[in-house]
C-alpha cells in the first residue's frame, strides 16, 4: 500500500504542475482541467510570421528548411551497401557512371603561366586578383581530377578505400559536394548545380586570361573572394585619382537598363551582375524596394554599379543598408565570414527598420 500511496502523490503533483498558467511568458502548459482544456484551445496552433515582423514567405522557408533536414536524415538512415542479390545497377556502377559524367563537364585548367607573362606589363591591382584566383580554380580542378581519378581506383579495388575516399564516395552518390572539394569557396548547391556553377565561374576569368581585359559586367559570385576584388577595385581608383584608398567609400546605383545596353565599362568602379534579393521585391521603375510576391523567396536585381567616392557624406533617410552574403548561410561556412559588404538600397514607401525586421539582404549565389 505504501508504494501506491507514492504514486498517487507523484501523480498529484504532476497534476498540478500541468495546471500552471504561466502567462507571463506566453506559454501556456497542457491541463487535464477543464479550465486548462479551454486554455490551450483559444492558443493559435501557430506563430504567424507577421507576428515578427517577418513576410508570410518567412513561413514557407522554414518549412523548406525543415522539409530538406527530413529528407537528409531519411538519406543518412539508407542502408551503405548494396544487397547482391537486388536488381539494378549497385551503388559502385552508379558512382562510377557519375564519375565518368563529372569528369567530362568539369572544364580545363587556366593557362596561369601564359597569363601572368601576358599581363607582366600591366600589374594592376586587378590582374592581381585575376591571377590569384586562376591559381585557387586551378588548385580546385586538380583537387577534383585528383580525388576522381583515386576513387576509381579504389572502387575497382586497384588501391585500398581510405576513409577520405569512402567519404567523397558516399557524398557523390548522394548527389552532394564533397568536402573535400568545397574548401575553396562555401556553397549549398547539389553536386549537378555545384558542376555547371563551377563551369561558369570558371569561363569568367578563362575569358578574362584569353582577352587581358576585365570583363564589362563582373559577376561577383565568381570569385571565391569577392572582398579581396572589391578592395582591389577601390585601389585602382585610388590609383587614377592619385588619392588616399582609405578616403574612398562605395556609392551603390542599381541599373534601371537591361544588361544588353551596359557595352561598356564604367569610368570610375564596376558593374556587379547576378545578385539576388531576398526578403524583398525590387521596383525597377521607382528603384526601389518593395514587398516580395507571395511564393517568391529570392528575386534577381538588376546589375548595379560599384562606385568609389572620396569623402562619401552619410547616406541620406529612406536609405537600407542591405547586408551583401556569399551564399544563404548567413553565419558563414568553410571557415570564413558569409558577409560581404552593405549595399545601400532605397527603401521606398517604407521605412529602412521595416527590411530589417524581413530580414533583407542580398546573396550572390543560391542553393539551387
Amino acid at each position: 500500500m505504501g508504494s501506491v500511496e507514492v504514486i498517487k502523490g507523484n501523480l498529484n503533483v504532476i497534476r498540478l504542475i500541468l495546471e500552471i498558467d504561466t502567462s507571463c511568458t506566453g506559454t501556456v502548459l497542457l491541463s487535464h482541467s477543464y479550465k486548462g482544456r479551454q486554455t490551450t484551445s483559444e492558443v493559435p496552433p501557430k506563430r504567424h510570421p507577421e507576428v515578427f515582423g517577418q513576410h508570410s514567405n518567412a513561413d514557407i522557408a522554414s518549412q523548406i528548411a525543415e522539409t530538406r533536414k527530413l529528407f537528409d536524415t531519411l538519406l543518412s538512415l539508407q542502408p551503405q551497401v548494396t544487397s547482391s542479390s537486388a536488381a539494378g545497377p549497385s551503388r559502385e556502377d552508379k558512382v562510377l557512371d557519375l564519375l565518368a559524367d563529372i569528369r567530362g563537364k568539369i572544364p580545363a585548367m587556366i593557362d596561369y603561366e601564359g597569363t601572368r607573362s601576358l599581363l607582366q606589363d600591366s600589374p594592376s591591382p586587378l590582374n592581381v586578383v585575376l591571377l590569384q584566383e586562376i591559381q585557387r580554380y586551378n588548385s580546385l580542378l586538380d583537387t577534383i581530377i585528383s580525388s576522381l581519378a583515386e576513387l576509381e581506383k579504389g572502387i575497382k579495388g586497384l588501391v585500398v578505400m581510405s576513409p577520405s575516399l569512402e567519404e567523397t564516395f558516399n557524398y557523390i552518390y548522394d548527389a552532394r559536394v564533397p568536402p573535400l572539394w568545397e574548401k575553396a569557396y562555401p556553397s549549398l548547391k547539389p553536386l549537378a548545380a555545384w558542376t555547371r556553377d563551377l563551369c561558369q565561374r570558371v569561363n569568367q576569368f578563362a575569358h578574362w586570361a584569353v582577352t587581358a581585359q576585365p570583363p564589362t559586367l563582373f559577376w561577383l559570385s565568381a570569385f571565391t573572394f569577392p572582398n579581396g576584388f572589391l578592395t582591389a577595385v577601390l585601389q585602382s581608383s585610388a590609383r587614377q585619382h592619385n588619392i588616399s584608398v582609405d578616403t574612398l567609400s562605395w556609392e551603390f546605383i542599381v541599373s534601371t537598363v537591361d544588361d544588353s545596353n551596359l557595352l561598356y565599362p564604367p569610368k570610375d568602379g564596376v558593374f556587379i551582375r547576378g545578385l539576388y534579393l531576398e526578403g524583398a521585391g525590387w521596383d525597377k521603375k521607382n528603384s526601389c524596394l518593395v514587398e516580395a510576391e507571395p511564393m517568391q523567396m529570392v528575386c534577381p536585381i538588376p546589375t548595379i554599379h560599384f562606385k568609389p567616392v572620396e569623402n562619401r557624406k552619410k547616406a541620406a533617410k529612406g536609405v537600407y543598408l542591405c547586408p551583401c552574403y556569399y551564399f544563404p548561410v548567413r553565419s558563414g561556412g568553410a571557415g570564413r565570414p558569409s558577409f560581404v559588404v552593405g549595399v545601400e538600397l532605397k527603401s521606398g514607401a517604407v521605412t529602412p527598420d521595416h527590411w530589417i525586421k524581413r530580414g533583407t539582404a542580398l546573396l550572390l549565389s543560391l542553393d539551387n
